[in-house]
């Protein structure tokens, strides 16, 4: 049996979100590309506009995630559940949720100008941290999450 991935500490969570968006989509592209519209709509609507390098960093977050929940998790006439918020006026957490606990997501680093499988990679170059854990109401499947601290920087216009 597999040791359980730790979480952050609640001690550094708002006791409530200031902002909080969760929603079910089809494991289809279809599905992840819509998750990945709505999560920008929203971000933009919490205060980081679109021209900005939090915005662009947590909408490509939040893709990498989707496509993969899509990809590896997968599990016929199942969705996956996207749930963006704020745990800190400053830190962002994306949680996406699928359906496969047998297929766990690993960082690869064998080839890097492959096409396909840097995913990961490019989520922990830009999340603060990131990880994974079992669905804790006993369902079946998995929840991969990242969170991304936005600095005053990434939240001034893009260059």
């Amino acid at each position: 049996m597999m040791e359980q991935p730790a979480t952050p500490s609640a001690a550094t969570q708002l006791s409530r979100p200031t902002h909080h968006f969760c929603m079910r989509f089809s494991s289809t592209p279809r599905g992840a590309r819509l998750a990945r519209r709505l999560a920008a709509v929203r971000l933009d609507a919490w205060g980081y506009p679109y021209d900005t390098t939090a915005h662009t960093d947590v909408t490509l977050l939040v893709a990498e995630l989707c496509t993969n929940a899509i990809q590896h998790g997968h599990v016929p006439g199942r969705d996956f559940r996207l749930n963006l918020k704020t745990l800190t006026p400053t830190t962002l957490r994306i949680e996406v949720t699928d359906t496969r606990s047998e297929r766990l997501p690993v960082e690869t680093h064998d080839a890097p100008l492959a096409e396909h499988g840097r995913g990961l990679n490019i989520v922990a170059a830009l999340a603060t941290r990131w990880d994974w854990t079992y669905r804790p109401e006993g369902g079946p499947g998995k929840i991969v999450w990242a969170e991304y601290e936005a600095s005053a920087t990434s939240q001034s216009p893009a260059p």
